[in-house]
């Protein structure tokens, strides 16, 4: 099926973390450290900047917000009068860049990261060797009063993360494992049962996001195109994004606008100096679900 794909928004230096949230689509633009949000109309604004590269967003019970502090490994906490604190630490877990997040809705948060300096380990050996030896990471688990502990290990890059509707399963995109993999969700956070949801090989999983038929959109960093997958591998559908594809997340007044996130490199050097990044749309069938 071939979709009409629009362009929302352009001049982005590197958007991530897309979560709809009242009315809007709220986003981090990594190299202008800051948190934007677009309408449905395309009218692109600043929310706030930070003292490093946000990626991962959510919202607390209360309000306020959630936001990964990439380099500082940090969550960080916004309050609805739009004082920031430092929520949680996660030096002590992450072992290089923190990335995306998913908040449940109890306020925990489950925060993946690099787990190794990806940019440099590619530029120093080739791709295929970086892929099958590389550190794991291990995915960690902030609670609603910001104690941190470690909810999974061995983890090949964790990357974009959903947890479905009933909140019992935890999805998340290991990008350098070229997996979903799930987990089952206990009521005091802990994981358990892992286990491969979807592989994705050749395609890589980036930001994801999840629709209420129990598929789950990816974005492929590798191509520019968005990946709608089904439980166990089963591809269904292919969406030409115009750039590569680092996130998606479905939103809009019925859940079924799909927004993805694009830009022509991920090199950190180009794309800090250009802000060639779009947020594209197109229309789909089956609504957002779960969380984000």
């Amino acid at each position: 099926m071939s979709r009409e794909v629009k362009v929302l928004a352009e001049g982005i230096y590197f958007g991530e973390g897309p979560r709809w949230h009242d009315g809007r689509l709220w986003f981090s633009d990594f190299y202008a450290h800051a948190v934007k949000s677009v309408s449905l109309a395309g009218d692109l604004r600043t929310e706030f900047e930070i003292d490093d590269q946000p990626s991962g967003l959510g919202w607390m019970p209360d309000g306020s917000m959630l936001i990964v502090g990439m380099t500082k490994r940090q969550v960080l906490r916004r309050t609805v009068d739009g004082a920031v604190s430092v929520h949680a630490d996660l030096s002590d877990v992450a072992t290089f860049h923190c990335n995306d997040m998913v908040v449940d809705t109890e306020g925990r948060a489950f925060v993946g990261n690099f787990g190794f300096n990806l940019d440099e380990e590619v530029a120093t050996r080739p791709v295929e060797d970086v892929i099958a030896n590389h550190k794991t990471a291990k995915l960690a688990c902030v609670s609603p009063s910001g104690t941190v502990r470690v909810a999974a290990e061995e983890m090949h890059f964790p990357n974009g993360s959903v947890i479905t509707p009933d909140g019992k399963t935890l999805i998340v995109g290991e990008t350098v494992g070229f997996c979903l993999t799930a987990f089952d969700i206990a009521a005091n956070g802990s994981l358990s049962n892992r286990r491969v949801w979807a592989p994705t090989l050749p395609r890589i999983p980036d930001g994801i996001c999840l629709d209420s038929e129990g598929a789950v959109w990816f974005a492929n960093p590798m191509a520019a195109e968005c990946v709608r997958i089904a439980e166990g591998g089963e591809v269904l559908e292919v969406v030409d994004t115009g750039q590569l594809c680092f996130a998606c997340m479905l939103g809009g007044d019925d859940g079924k606008t799909l927004f993805m996130l694009t830009a022509d490199s991920a090199d950190a050097h180009t794309a800090s100096a250009q802000a060639t990044g779009r947020i594209v749309t197109c229309r789909v069938g089956a609504a957002r679900a779960g969380r984000p």
